[in-house]
């Protein structure tokens, strides 16, 4: 490691600021690392503004126009990249962030002010990492110290050997007493100890039951033998109370109708019996077999928390007495585990979310909670994430959903993904409990949820090369059915989708291509050229 007093000029108030224009001007890269996603597009903004000389114009261009419509957050970040500055975070696109890493690494941009996710498993050509925030709001406990472990990943960005053969990790104090306090706390420190995520609940009980599932283990002996052997184990060491935590999950699992326990039967009669509840008494007086209902097998299959998936099929099995529409299953996969962060009611957001939770009172398959209940405010933020995703699929696009709900492109994929899975699950799951009527309205909300659209434009994006977008054109231009297409001729359905994809929507619909018109020019019309006269 080479040691270096390194002078920096301090030409602005803010010395994050002259720590980037010192890293350019010495022809090198540097990683900011802030809190939050706010703060790296400020600080990038900032900095921006200092460069001059430097105009990256096709690439601000290409990032600014990822989405259909940019939203204001590509606009602010196809500026910054102009300047050969970037901002990083799970709010950008996967096409964006692809990109700012891309140039990262070909030198095109020479700063990017991150969250700390940019951190964990990149190798990138910073000769700087210069770790900004050393704090990070905690929820019900305030402004909180990042880990020793987090500073070193962040600070194990520099000077990667596959670019550099030193670099610089940098930390900014306010004062001589904030710098010791920060050479104490992290450059001299030792790391926290690491514990086995076994000891998390979900993560328990969904292994529990995939290792059943899978026939890994058979019985109670062999439950507790394989954990005794795991990490978890070693550090919790007390094997008394960790067979007590495992004959709980066990119960539980029964209890929910993903396993049952047999003695002395063969696997088949077990698999057709539907176990109860077995007490932890009764589990360990006698080394009983284990085996997934088909219920359980699915569940397992799907990676679903088994919780999750009982808080699931309780909903659905409440759809019988309610109304189910879109709205009915949003808020359903918007009450998992696996859907969170959900997005947080402001104060002057309440009267609205009340008045959307009184219009879907009916169509909602959960009880609503007290008002004064500890789960009251997640129940809000369930209603509210859930009006976001039915605005989306009511064809709102992402510069209006930023707009009003403050989620950001990238953060819009994530939820849409995690809730196409949920969604699908619950497909599955009805189909094994014979919801027959729940299942056709999962699969109708999977399809809106998926494309974004509204249900009259379900029919048209079954086609291959049709979106959202196209569709709508389509149906605006009186085309509302396959059979519409298919009535349409090759020419007329170029001048609407241009010709590449009419001759594809013809093939698809097993129709012969047609010779397609120039769009440029209506069915029969003449050149001037071609006129003699």
């Amino acid at each position: 490691m080479k040691e270096e007093s390194v002078e920096i000029e301090e030409k602005y108030a803010d010395p994050s600021i002259n720590i980037a224009l010192d890293t350019i001007a010495r022809g090198k890269q540097a990683l900011f690392f802030v809190s939050t996603k706010p703060s790296a597009e400020k600080l990038a903004e900032e900095i921006s503004h200092k460069i001059k000389g430097t105009d990256i114009e096709d690439l601000s261009e290409e990032i600014s126009n990822v989405l259909p419509k940019p939203t204001y957050q590509c606009k602010r970040l196809g500026a910054c990249v102009k300047r050969g500055i970037a901002f990083h975070h799970a709010g950008l696109t996967s096409k964006q962030r692809e990109l700012i890493e891309d140039n990262f690494k070909n030198g095109t941009i020479k700063i990017i002010c991150a969250t700390p996710t940019l951190a964990i498993g990149v190798d990138l050509p910073a000769f700087r990492s210069v770790i900004r925030d050393l704090k990070r709001y905690g929820g019900h406990w305030g402004m909180q110290d990042i880990p020793v472990l987090e500073y070193q990943q962040m600070a194990g960005r520099a000077g990667r050997p596959s670019y550099d053969r030193w670099g610089e990790a940098i930390t900014i104090a306010k004062g001589e007493g904030e710098k010791e306090d920060i050479f104490f706390k992290y450059i001299t420190a030792e790391n926290e100890d690491i514990y086995s995520k076994l000891a998390v609940e979900p993560v328990f009980r969904t292994y529990l039951l995939s290792l059943i599932a899978s026939r890994f283990v058979k019985s109670r002996k062999d439950i507790v033998d394989f954990f005794a052997k795991t990490f978890w184990a070693y550090q919790y060491k007390d094997m008394a109370k960790l067979e007590q935590m495992i004959d709980k999950m066990l119960g539980m699992l029964q209890e929910w109708e993903f396993l049952i326990s047999s003695s002395g039967e063969s696997s088949s009669e077990a698999d057709d019996r539907i176990g109860g509840f077995v007490s932890a008494i009764d589990l360990k007086d006698k080394d009983e077999s284990y085996h997934a209902t088909r219920l359980g097998q699915r569940v397992a299959e799907l990676y679903l928390d088994p919780y999750t998936a009982h808080l699931l099929i309780t909903a659905m099995n409440n759809s019988a007495n309610k109304k189910v529409i879109l709205f009915s299953v949003l808020q359903m996969i918007c009450n998992t585990l696996e859907i969170r962060p959900l997005l947080r009611v402001k104060v002057k957001e309440y009267d609205d979310i009340q008045s959307n939770l009184a219009k879907y009172e009916e169509n909602i398959l959960f009880v609503e909670p007290s008002t004064y209940d500890l789960d009251y405010d997640e129940f809000l933020s369930s209603i509210k994430t859930a009006m976001f995703m039915q605005e989306w699929c009511d064809e709102m696009d992402e510069e209006y959903l930023l707009e009003k709900y403050g989620i950001r492109p990238g953060e819009v994929k994530g939820k849409l993904d995690i809730g196409d899975w949920l969604i699908y699950s619950c497909i599955e799951i009805s189909r094994i409990l014979s919801l027959n009527d729940m299942s056709r309205e999962l699969m109708k909300a999977r399809t809106r949820l998926r494309y974004g659209v509204k249900e009259e434009l379900m029919p048209l994006i079954r086609l291959e090369g049709i979106g959202r977008a196209r569709a709508r054109k389509l149906f605006k231009n009186g085309l509302k059915t396959l059979g519409d297409i298919r009535n349409c001729d090759a020419s007329a359905l170029a001048q609407i989708l241009g010709k590449a994809i009419a001759g594809s929507i013809k093939e698809q619909l097993g129709q012969e291509k047609e010779e397609v018109v120039s769009e440029f020019k209506r069915k029969g019309q003449m050149g001037l050229s071609k006129y003699d006269g």
